[in-house]
């Protein structure tokens, strides 16, 4: 049985020039910037179409994934820069637990045009566990705070 794909992370590496600091930049056919409402629960989608290669800009949230009947709750942070790659064929959510909005660049790369099912969400076939997304973000604050990056 070949094992799903599922998303992954890189975390980015950086240069410094003066006082900016530049990031990895990512190779994509279009760029589009989101908007996570703030205490906002997202229903799943997926898109045949595309790989999303996300980045929280302003702010943080949890990226949900179902995988094999079992949610993983991966949290992102404009605190640590790191691209979140979803393939397609992969069920993907949101969840943003902050009173602000989390703004996110998606740097997509098109595998052929667009699928009409490609935005619709397919609900969630049983609930989020909540308290497991918050301590998945909760242990990112605690590294964050922990080890600087450099």
């Amino acid at each position: 049985m070949n094992k799903p794909r599922g998303i992954t992370i890189r975390h980015l590496e950086s240069i410094k020039g003066g006082m900016a600091q530049f990031f990895t930049p990512q190779a994509s056919n279009e760029t589009m910037l989101v908007q996570v409402p703030p205490n906002a629960v997202d229903d799943l989608f997926v898109h045949k179409s595309q790989t999303d290669q996300i980045l929280v800009v302003k702010g943080e949230f949890v990226l949900v994934t179902l995988i094999d009947r079992k949610y993983q709750y991966i949290p992102l942070s404009e605190k640590q820069p790191a691209v979140a790659i979803i393939p397609p064929g992969v069920l993907h959510g949101a969840i943003n637990f902050s009173s602000e909005a989390c703004v996110v660049v998606n740097a997509v790369l098109r595998h052929r045009p667009v699928q009409p099912l490609d935005y619709v969400t397919r609900g969630r076939p049983f609930p989020y566990d909540l308290e497991a997304a918050k301590s998945a973000l909760e242990n990112l604050k605690t590294i964050s705070t922990s080890a600087p990056i450099l």
